[in-house]
């Protein structure tokens, strides 16, 4: 059935918001409703999307704002906040899935090349996905959030570069020899990085806020000089989405980023839609069907192995394995810069459809499949916890001592933001306080403050017959999560605790749960500090009106 191409495009995205709406249903990213559809407009379903179409272009250009905001919102300060863990498991999780993904295509008979795109791709994790169910589930700000937020901007990061090495070797040298095309690739790469340079120092200072006076424009701005630096990469050999990506980093250090990125977040969503439609119109399911064996297997994989290998990495580092557990997880799939790989990949003749209709399938498998186990590690840890203990380090139990000898009125479980200032708070009033936390980067910040701090964590039931309770006259946890404090409460009720106990809550739900329990004191931080703002509002508006007019 031939149609225009304004009402084909209205017909896709009418099945598209039908597909999404049965996606959020099943609580699955839209990533996966839009490749099914792509694949139901391709030339495998009713063929409405094919090759050279308007739907290539959008794409593009949806790719092109995606790396623009990626590298718009590129902020290492978020690496180093997250500690030295953020790095040295992102940089290993990477390397050891990639050598270990290697070895397993390659004894599925696939060639170096191939082997090697199936390597890098299941190496990297969704950035949008794993963001968008952390901050649905409000763990964003836990620590297993914020080490998991660093690990995906350094997959961020490293999968940029590698789009640079993909380009530089898929570069025709012609008759020019690999050294001299090596170092016209160089040169190149060096004129674009030098004109980026001037102009975030000479240009962009004078122009953007003359054309941040108009909101609308400022919108404009960013969309066309995303692409133009886009194209200008690209007219120099190297992929539009590394020109993308430089455009947003020259804006990055802008007081105008936060305002372009909060504007172009919608408009990357949409056009990404066509992006992943595109992507499902490719595939080749004549040649996918013999490749469903080696799916299984790789699916598999990026599912079990990826988070085993964040829980080996981070326990090597002293963290709790139920901190790592929680970290790896949501990495348990690939991402969507692992299928723009793909499409870049398939666009130099580095591999063929086979190749990509395998790591897309995979993509469907193993993004599903980690959505519904993100929302539900919690209780995946609470069955398997008990096999992966083995993986605790030792030397953790032997620190669990913080001097026996020691009298603490307060015994402070969490020091992050809250955590912290009650102890600043609860110190400075002359109490003695004992803060425990199972941040082990942490610990070491807080004792050079002169904090003392042991490492734990609230859950474990061998710290607590470590701790001094029989001397401290309070207990207080300043963690929010329900299930730790429960669990916390049972601890030191089994104990026969004879202090007074405090827990934290963030929501009335929580804090009904714990009042429950009969606990002494129920902390709510943001109600206490929305009661605090209003009454000060309050108190401001009553004397404005009591004033002079």
């Amino acid at each position: 059935m031939d149609l225009h191409p304004f009402p084909t495009i209205a017909i896709i995205l009418a099945l598209a918001t039908l597909a999404g709406l049965v996606a959020t249903r099943l609580r699955q990213p839209l990533i996966v409703a839009f490749i099914l559809v792509g694949i139901l407009v391709g030339p495998v379903g009713v063929g409405w999307v094919s090759a050279d179409t308007t739907t290539q272009l959008l794409a593009r250009l949806g790719l092109a704002i995606l790396l623009f905001l990626v590298g718009l919102r590129l902020d290492l300060h978020m690496i180093r906040s997250a500690g030295p863990v953020a790095m040295i498991t992102g940089c290993g999780q990477m390397l050891l899935t990639a050598v270990l993904g290697y070895l397993i295509a390659l004894t599925l008979g696939m060639s170096g090349t191939a082997a090697l795109y199936v390597a890098v791709a299941v190496a990297f994790s969704s950035t949008i996905i794993v963001v968008k169910l952390l901050s649905d589930m409000r763990e964003m700000d836990q620590l297993h959030g914020r080490i998991t937020l660093g690990i995906l901007i350094v997959q961020d990061i490293v999968v940029v570069v590698v789009m640079i090495a993909l380009t530089a070797s898929g570069h025709d040298n012609g008759d020019t020899g690999l050294g001299a095309g090596i170092l016209s690739v160089a040169l190149k790469g060096l004129a674009l990085l030098v004109g980026v340079w001037v102009l975030m120092r000479f240009i962009l200072p004078w122009l953007l806020p003359q054309i941040a006076r108009s909101q609308e424009l400022l919108v404009l701005f960013g969309v066309a000089y995303a692409v133009s630096v886009a194209s200008l990469s690209e007219w120099l050999g190297f992929s539009s989405e590394v020109g993308a990506f430089l455009a947003g980093v020259s804006l990055a250090s802008t007081e105008f980023r936060d305002a372009l990125g909060a504007r172009l977040v919608s408009l990357r969503d949409f056009l990404l839609l066509f992006f992943f439609l595109d992507l499902g119109a490719r595939l080749d399911f004549d040649e996918a069907a013999n490749q469903l064996a080696a799916a299984a297997v790789l699916s598999v994989f990026v599912l079990a192995a990826k988070p085993l290998i964040v829980v080996a990495i981070m326990s090597l580092m002293r963290y709790p394995v139920r901190v790592s557990f929680l970290v790896g997880v949501p990495l348990a799939q690939i991402s969507e810069f692992s299928l723009i790989l793909v499409a870049l990949g398939m666009s130099l003749g580095h591999i063929g459809n086979a190749t990509a209709s395998l790591i897309t399938i995979v993509g469907l498998i193993t993004i599903t499949a980690s959505t519904y186990m993100t929302t539900y590690s919690h209780k995946l840890y609470q069955w398997s916890g008990q096999w992966l203990s083995i993986l605790e380090r030792r030397r953790q139990r032997d620190q669990l001592d913080p001097g026996r000898d020691d009298d603490f009125d307060v015994i402070l479980f969490g020091l992050g933001r809250f955590g912290s200032h009650l102890a600043e708070r609860l110190t400075s009033a002359g109490h003695r306080v004992l803060g425990v936390d199972f941040d082990p980067h942490g610990v070491t910040t807080h004792r050079r403050k002169g904090v003392e701090t042991t490492f734990g964590s609230a859950e474990d039931l061998a710290l607590l017959e470590a701790l001094p309770l029989d001397r401290a006259k309070y207990v207080i946890s300043a963690i929010p999560a329900l299930q730790t404090n429960l669990a916390l409460l049972q601890g030191l009720r089994e104990r026969e605790f004879a202090g007074a106990v405090a827990l934290t809550a963030h929501t009335r739900h929580d804090a009904d749960q714990l009042r429950t329990t009969g606990v002494d004191i129920v902390l709510e931080p943001f109600s206490t500090a929305a009661n605090t703002t209003s009454e000060a509002l309050h108190d401001l508006l009553t004397a404005d009106d009591d004033g002079p007019t």
